[in-house]
């Protein structure tokens, strides 16, 4: 079968289009013919060394895909061969006591397709069987794998940990990534108030139309802290989605509302700052971290999404002999929505 490989890891160049053998399933797996990925920044992080500890080499990447069921374990219930199906890519134990109390993310043995196991990037993937969910019908197979990963991590985020409300403000960093787009998909969906930064006008304008309701480019503001305070008549924010790390902390501790949230996701900025600790136990602050989510967090986000009809923003695809350039376009950051990767 065709599949993306690694057979180093020294950045996305590493990458290559190989034939490989088709994975051979266990009792509680199935095989799914995969129809379309996504890429994610983590697919990036894997290209240059930051992978599960048990990895070995040639190994497949990719977390997100939807396809068709095309064999089954014989301890798999209630999915059958021919189903439209898409992944959930976070992987658990299921056994230890986070687990069985449905905190499947703080699991210690938590990790992510492609990243600590085979992935997505290929014709054919095994998967446990627990990590299977049904393809949202208004959804064709692309969009389907343009939602696992990002949404999940937004859902959990605004809704599991930060707790955001109808009416609260959020402040997203960054739109135009898939969790970003995630974040304000949900956060308009549930009826509150989007402020929005980019160094994009382009990117911005895009996000005005999906309901952002303040529009901050960062690289022309002289003051983005101070933008955001106009925006909320010198309030601040009750929450701010963070996914970029350094660049953006001093923003947030000077932003949010006292009592107001911070939830954290990623450091693609880098993940080392200085945390003023007066302003936190004085403004009464929350820093939350968070990866990801529960199987409860999936099966409620798959439930949001099709009760709203929520699609996913999709920037680009390629063919799967083109992940290449998909890669390229990943890490030049300048996509609005998920790039796929028709297989």
């Amino acid at each position: 079968m065709k599949a993306v490989i690694l057979n180093k890891f020294e950045g996305p160049e590493s990458i290559q289009i190989a034939d490989m053998p088709e994975p051979q399933i266990a009792d509680d797996e199935l095989l799914l013919d995969v129809k379309a990925a996504a890429l994610n920044h983590l697919d990036i992080w894997v290209t240059l060394g930051r992978h599960g500890p048990d990895v070995a080499t040639p190994h497949i990447a990719g977390a997100d895909a939807a396809g068709i069921v095309a064999a089954v374990g014989p301890r798999v219930k209630n999915i059958a061969v021919g189903d439209q199906v898409l992944i959930n890519p976070g992987l658990s134990c299921g056994n230890c006591r986070f687990c069985n109390s449905g905190n499947h993310s703080v699991c210690n043995d938590f990790g992510i397709m492609g990243f600590s196991r085979s992935g997505t990037f290929a014709e054919k993937v095994a998967v446990p069987a627990r990590n299977i969910y049904p393809k949202p019908p208004h959804l064709d197979f692309a969009a389907a794998a343009a939602l696992p990963l990002d949404h999940v991590t937004a859902w959990r985020m605004l809704i599991t940990r930060a707790q955001i409300r109808p009416g609260d403000t959020l402040l997203i960093h960054g739109i135009g990534g898939g969790a970003a787009l995630a974040a304000l998909q949900i956060a308009r969906t549930l009826g509150a108030r989007v402020i929005a930064t980019s160094s994009s006008d382009q990117k911005l304008q895009k996000a005005k139309k999906m309901g952002a309701a303040h529009l901050i480019n960062y690289q022309t503001s002289p003051d983005v802290a101070q933008d955001v305070l106009d925006c909320t008549n010198g309030a601040g924010v009750d929450v701010a989605f963070d996914s970029v790390g350094a660049a953006t902390w001093p923003i947030n501790e000077k932003i949010l509302r006292r009592g107001g949230t911070v939830v954290l996701c990623g450091v693609t900025a880098g993940p080392t700052t200085t945390v003023s600790l007066q302003r936190i136990y004085w403004n009464q602050l929350t820093i939350l971290g968070s990866t990801m989510g529960s199987h409860e967090d999936f099966r409620a986000m798959l439930a949001a999404v099709n009760t709203n009809k929520i699609i996913p923003i999709i920037d680009s695809t390629f063919p799967i002999e083109q992940a290449p350039a998909a890669y390229q376009k990943m890490q030049k950051a300048q996509q609005f929505g998920k790039i796929i990767l028709e297989i």
